[in-house]
């Protein structure tokens, strides 16, 4: 059988600096990728995409406000730019540690004048290895930033609802853009769960057909991802519960609505990991009793098998002691010996009697069921 897949699956390795480090320190790993830096700038009546160097001057460019700005960055290799976030944005260095350390849980924070924001986004490999990435919002009255580490297009269908321009992406402002990019995040996850869930009937199908080890390694590595989904779903729930019940004036009431519906979305995809996963424990149960079954049945043809020949080799066992009845040397009679060792045929009769007593019992065992 060949190696299952899931035993060399990637898991991703966060960059973690050296313990005691002060607090609010940019880390800027040396695997870190140099910044992607996109404007989408954008009202009712227009759109426009601007692809930037650097941050140098970027007040000046979303200074208009007759218009709503996302300010979309990948890769975090730049000291200059985070100090940009800083001064000008006047975004707290704890709020920078907290993008550049990326492995934190989802949340939402209040700050003077902006807000802050983690979703993770998952995704899966060609190899259906689960990735975990952090996506960081900075959200102010008329601008959204979003911060992630790698050059992964996630975020394509939020901008081609900008670039089309239909709905309330255009007119309702920063606060709805973080709701539409945080949505979209919560919407992948019912993607992946499908994923799974088919996996999951095809392992079932395997199992009531012809069940491997492979079974039970992929149904475990299934269940292991659907751990990590659970520890990120959790803490989004209570995010987008955090965001409902803010006063900040960065988020509307009517944008709220909308957040309302994506608080239910992950309610409802908590209950489908539960659910998931306990489909995913059956199968594992299931593969260890069709195991142990297996292992039953073949005992019991052993244990006929033994009990056929038990006998028969306790009859082979005495005549092969071979305790003659006649010393060969003095010729002396020997009482109590084996009168029958030197009788006329008596290998036919005993193979005869043999064979009789291996039948009778195979004719009893038939008729006890045992057979079936």
């Amino acid at each position: 059988m060949a190696k299952s897949k899931y035993h060399s699956r990637k898991r991703k390795q966060y960059a973690i600096p050296e313990p005691g480090t002060t607090p609010g320190y940019v880390y800027i790993d040396e695997k870190s990728l140099t910044p992607k830096i996109t404007l989408h700038i954008y009202n009712q009546d227009t759109y426009e995409e601007i692809i930037l160097d650097n941050l140098d001057g970027i007040k000046e460019k979303i200074s208009d406000k007759k218009y709503t700005y996302w300010i979309d960055i990948k890769g975090f290799k730049s000291a200059r730019m985070f100090e940009v976030l800083n001064n000008d944005f006047n975004v707290h260095r704890l709020v920078l540690e907290d993008i550049t350390r990326s492995y934190h849980r989802p949340k939402f924070e209040e700050y003077d004048g902006y807000a802050f924001a983690i979703s993770r986004m998952l995704r899966l490999d060609p190899d259906e290895s689960l990735w975990n990435e952090q996506l960081s919002f900075i959200l102010t009255k008329n601008t959204l930033i979003t911060l992630q580490e790698n050059y992964d297009d996630c975020l394509g269908a939020v901008r081609k609802r900008l670039s089309v321009g239909k709905g309330n992406i255009r007119i309702a402002g920063s606060g709805y853009l973080l709701y539409a990019l945080m949505d979209m995040v919560v919407d992948s996850y019912f993607s992946i769960l499908n994923v799974w869930n088919e996996r999951l009937d095809m392992i079932e199908d395997r199992l009531l057909d012809k069940p491997d080890k492979s079974v039970m390694f992929e149904t475990q590595m299934i269940k292991r991802d659907l751990i990590a989904m659970r520890r990120v779903v959790w803490p989004e729930r209570d995010k987008m519960n955090d965001i409902l019940r803010s006063d900040s004036n960065l988020i509307t009431e009517q944008t709220k609505l909308f957040i309302k519906d994506a608080y239910d979305h992950c309610v409802q995809i908590i209950d489908m990991v539960e659910s998931i996963k306990e489909i995913a424990a059956t199968n594992i149960d299931m593969y260890l009793s069709i195991i142990s079954n297996r292992m039953n049945e073949i005992m019991k043809v052993l244990t006929i098998i033994s009990s056929i020949f038990i006998p028969l080799t306790f009859i082979a066992g005495i005549y092969g002691m071979n305790f003659s009845k006649q010393d060969p040397v003095t010729g002396k009679i020997m009482p109590q010996n084996m009168p029958e060792l030197y009788q006329e045929h008596g290998y036919l009769y005993t193979l005869i009697i043999m064979g009789a007593i291996a039948i009778l019992q195979i004719i009893y065992f038939w008729r006890k069921g045992w057979f079936k």
